[in-house]
């Protein structure tokens, strides 16, 4: 047990990013309401979780996440979670057979309802409400009734994550990440992108490695955990407390605490004080945790908060999002990984390119240009290649939608195309043509890495 830790301690330290409830006793009921409901993951789907990152922190695997940037109550729906469950199993089987390294899988779904904002109000004209913090607080409507936090919020919020971790578990054990539909993970939009012939040379290299194991006798009915079914997490930000209180309980079976709203939280950078609500209440819980790392984050803080977020330096109990922005990603983060190795500490570094690089195109949308997200990734994976470290693994926000929310990519939106399909609520994402272009860019990092691994290069003059 942490010492002098309880799922409410973090009730006596200064908070930051909680809404204002005015109705304090309809706070009071929907969180005592929240107590009584059923856990949305088991602490035994952690600690499975925990031993896969424990591969990934010894540079044997590879974690991959992605989703929405602020999930939404009114864009719901069977076909979407599919979708993104569609778009990362594809990045995934890339990143596997192409990278030569497994990959953890773990989606921004299932909880990502509350976002972090620069300020507590927004003007429009001559009105200023609160601003939007994500569905599980108020609505993204411009009018006071809707910018009111409602604590009921949190209840829909719930609901939907339970639907939601539904179908994935279906999706994952049901038959859906069959390796031998590979070719029917392609989205319809995608049929026409310059990728296709890629992806379509990668998955008849699947197919013909499925028969000779076959022929040798492994198949689906004998081993469905290796062709059959595969193992889907899901992670959201830690930020809005009283919710994530009201779903921590104790494992039965080993009597320490888990946060069963997700296998995995992190802690955004707007929310790494030491002092702070939301890591005194992440050190208590035995989930594997995330801590976004920003360019304002140095050395010695950093340092601090791993020994309070993994105090007894377990490899995959923490890993370091780091993200920077293309122009200073390799200058920042370099201090950071050096410091970290020559202290010893185990974690795992994860390169998030999507929210250093957040721009206002030539016609004032918010965008990310698709080429700084490929920027400050080959940044990451230079940073590693010259400290000696692994790069673990990528924190992207994406969708499994056509949208037109960040310029670039293999089809070349510009800007002038990003009102035709701009849906997100907060933040753009990469649609399915941007992501999987991606993951074939970071497989051929992760493969050249691979080569030039000493163990690797050792082992190949000996062969010669």
């Amino acid at each position: 047990m942490t010492k002098d830790w309880k799922p409410d301690s973090w009730r006596d330290k200064p908070a930051k990013q909680l809404p204002d409830y005015k109705d304090k006793a309809a706070l009071k009921s929907v969180e005592e309401k929240i107590q009584t409901l059923p856990p949305l993951v088991f602490a035994g789907e952690a600690r499975n979780l925990r031993r896969h990152l424990v591969k990934v922190a010894e540079g044997k695997a590879f974690l991959l996440q992605g989703g929405d940037c602020a999930e939404s109550f009114a864009e719901f729906g069977s076909m979407k979670i599919r979708d993104t469950f569609r778009v990362l199993m594809q990045m995934s089987i890339v990143l596997t057979f192409a990278g030569s390294l497994p990959v953890v899988k773990m989606g921004r779904m299932a909880g990502q309802f509350a976002k972090p904002r620069s300020g507590d109000f927004e003007t429009q004209g001559d009105e200023t409400f609160p601003s939007y913090r994500g569905d599980s607080i108020n609505a993204l409507e411009f009018t006071a009734e809707s910018r009111e936090p409602d604590p009921d919020r949190m209840l829909q919020a719930y609901y939907q994550a339970a639907a939601t971790l539904n179908l994935l578990r279906a999706f994952a054990h049901g038959g859906y990440a069959d390796l031998h539909r590979v070719h029917g993970w392609n989205l319809d939009f995608v049929n026409d992108s310059p990728l296709t012939e890629r992806y379509e040379q990668l998955a008849k290299q699947i197919d013909k490695s499925l028969s000779f194991m076959s022929a040798c006798g492994i198949t689906g009915e004998r081993t469905p955990e290796i062709i059959r079914q595969t193992e889907f997490y899901t992670g959201h930000e830690a930020l809005l407390l009283p919710y994530e209180q009201g779903l921590t309980r104790i494992d039965s079976t080993t009597g320490d605490w888990y946060n069963c709203s997700a296998h995995f939280v992190w802690i955004g950078a707007r929310t790494h004080q030491l002092d702070g609500a939301q890591i005194e209440f992440v050190r208590g819980i035995n989930n594997p945790l995330g801590l976004k790392c920003s360019p304002d984050l140095d050395a010695d803080t950093l340092l601090k908060l791993i020994d309070v977020l993994n105090p007894n330096n377990d490899p995959g109990r923490l890993t370091l999002i780091a993200r920077m922005g293309a122009d200073q990603v390799e200058s920042k983060l370099s201090p950071l990984v050096r410091a970290v190795k020559e202290e010893g500490r185990n974690v795992i570094w994860s390169c998030d390119p999507m929210h250093g690089n957040t721009i206002k195109s030539s016609n004032g949308i918010k965008t990310r240009k698709f080429e700084d997200v490929v920027s400050e990734i080959q940044g990451f994976f230079n940073v590693h290649r010259t400290e000696g470290t692994h790069p673990g693994g990528v924190h992207l926000e994406l969708t499994g939608q056509d949208v037109t929310e960040c310029t670039g990519g293999a089809k070349k939106i510009a800007d002038e195309d990003l009102s035709s399909r701009y849906h997100t609520h907060c933040d753009p994402r990469l649609n399915a043509n941007q992501a999987l272009e991606l993951a074939f860019l970071i497989a051929d990092e992760l493969k050249d890495m691979n080569i030039n691994k000493p163990d690797n290069i050792s082992e190949a003059a000996a062969a010669e």
